[in-house]
């Protein structure tokens, strides 16, 4: 396959992921989603003790397990979650966002996004569609930003960890994505 046949499919996925998010969203069901979300957490908390630690201190947990990242010059990326207080399913999300530049390539990756205060689960609450950037604040965490933190150094809005990174593409970022209420079926 010639590279510019392989852009052009690209293109079309990345599309197909952006351009029709609630339908996709509606698609996937709420039994399907709690299972994703309930191994991608178990996996994450064994892996990564400092998700572990900012789960047991959270206020609520916004999983996304599976996102799928995909471009060639244009891009987009989306997937499926669910938020959990105290370990029980309080409602879906859907997040989605369109990319462009230099870019090629499809990945796949999950992100926790752990919600330490009351204020940034109220924001989740009210907002019709979260843009990652406004709103609570949000850290990344890496590598290295882990082994400092503590029970007693928490003092950000909202933690993100991104976890279980497969596919060849530059570049893996949540900033400038949207997240959305779902309402999946059963």
């Amino acid at each position: 396959m010639d590279l510019t046949r392989r852009g052009m499919i690209l293109v079309l996925v990345a599309i197909a992921l952006t351009g029709t998010p609630a339908t996709r969203a509606h698609a996937a069901s709420a039994a399907k989603i709690n299972k994703e979300v309930t191994a991608a957490l178990k996996q994450l908390y064994a892996a990564n003790p400092t998700a572990k630690l900012l789960g047991e201190n959270a206020k609520a947990v916004l999983v996304f397990p599976s996102i799928w990242k995909a471009g060639f010059i244009i891009g987009g990326q989306g997937g499926n979650g669910a938020l959990r207080k105290g370990g029980k399913t309080v409602g879906y999300y859907n997040s989605a966002a369109a990319s462009y530049g230099l870019q090629a390539g499809v990945q796949g990756f999950g992100y926790a996004m752990f919600l330490m205060t009351d204020s940034a689960v109220e924001y989740l609450d009210k907002s019709d569609g979260w843009e990652l950037g406004v709103g609570p604040s949000i850290v990344v965490i890496d590598k290295g930003m882990a082994s400092s933190l503590t029970t007693t150094t928490l003092k950000d809005d909202v933690y993100a960890i991104i976890f279980d990174q497969k596919g060849l593409m530059a570049g893996i970022g949540i900033q400038g994505s949207k997240i959305t209420k779902i309402h999946p079926g059963k």
